[in-house]
């Protein structure tokens, strides 16, 4: 149910089309809440319907035009009652924890194509942490603490935690990989 809502938070910071929606998406939100150009024109049609939003008015015929949405006062209310509303921990799911398990229940001969994803995985998180503190550097410099930023800046500095742990598992794990026998004859 989180779409919609991540749509009218970007909306409500400023109307946007489809298309603009979707290139915010990859530059912000999208870093914790993914959605695909589809799936968001779906949702913009239903928060339509809904009465959560509105196309505005185009200055020029709208065929061929990108539609522009706005929040209207009910989408905004709507939008205060989640963000208002108690949520539980979703479960957290990781493939690459459970191959690990899983090869310590039928023997190591296999953990070598897991040593590789290792490895590309800490590449990709060693370069979403680099980005994270890049955007850290340019975007909240000493003394930027409006409500707004210091709520934007906590929500990068979540992001930058995660990925440093997740650098600093990968690296220990991958000096545990350097450790195991080449071949288990485990089994249970």
């Amino acid at each position: 149910m989180s779409l919609p809502h991540a749509i009218l938070t970007a909306l409500l910071e400023k109307p946007s089309s489809g298309l603009d929606l979707t290139r915010r998406f990859d530059k912000s939100i999208g870093y914790f809440w993914s959605a695909t150009h589809q799936q968001i024109y779906r949702e913009l049609g239903k928060l339509e319907a809904e009465g959560h939003i509105r196309a505005l008015p185009s200055e020029q015929p709208a065929r061929g035009q990108k539609k522009s949405y706005e929040v209207l006062p009910a989408g905004r209310a709507e939008l205060a009652r989640w963000t208002a509303a108690s949520q539980d921990p979703k479960p957290y799911r990781e493939t690459l924890f459970l191959r690990l398990r899983a090869a310590a229940v039928v023997g190591t001969e296999g953990v070598r194509g897991i040593e590789a994803d290792l490895r590309r995985h800490l590449e990709l998180h060693r370069r979403q942490l680099s980005e994270y503190e890049e955007i850290e550097t340019r975007d909240f410099p000493p003394g930027k603490d409006s409500p707004q930023d210091r709520l934007q800046h906590l929500i990068l500095r979540a992001g930058i935690d995660l990925e440093t742990f997740w650098t600093r598992w990968l690296t220990h794990a991958l000096e545990e990989f350097a450790e195991l026998p080449e071949r288990s004859a485990q089994s249970r």
